[in-house]
């Protein structure tokens, strides 16, 4: 039986399909997550060698890698593949290609 499902702002998707985009989706959560653990460990680890040593330093290393941080989660949990807004682009994106392509007169 072949069952074809819709997601919210997305073209229909057959089975397979479907199941790629859910392991895509999920390897990308699942990066996330460990650059979060990796960020975490490896941060408290410069803040106490910073508190150690007496200086404030680690501030920067916390800011600049936490701004990467949250990119990528944006990155992944609201512009990656299968989001709406991705959808949304994409699909603005090909209308205009369309329109390009048919030339002024079709208009």
């Amino acid at each position: 039986m072949n069952v074809f499902t819709r997601l919210p702002g997305m073209k229909t998707l057959n089975p397979e399909d479907l199941e790629r985009l859910a392991h895509k989706r999920a390897g990308a959560k699942l990066g996330w997550y460990v650059h979060a653990a990796v960020y975490l460990v490896v941060n408290l680890f410069l803040t106490g060698l910073s508190y150690f040593f007496g200086s404030t330093w680690t501030v920067y290393a916390v800011l600049g890698w936490g701004l990467g941080l949250a990119l990528h989660g944006i990155g992944v949990f609201f512009l990656g593949a299968g989001s709406g807004v991705r959808d949304m682009l994409l699909r603005r994106e090909r209308k205009r290609l369309q329109r390009l392509l048919q030339g002024p007169e079709a208009s």
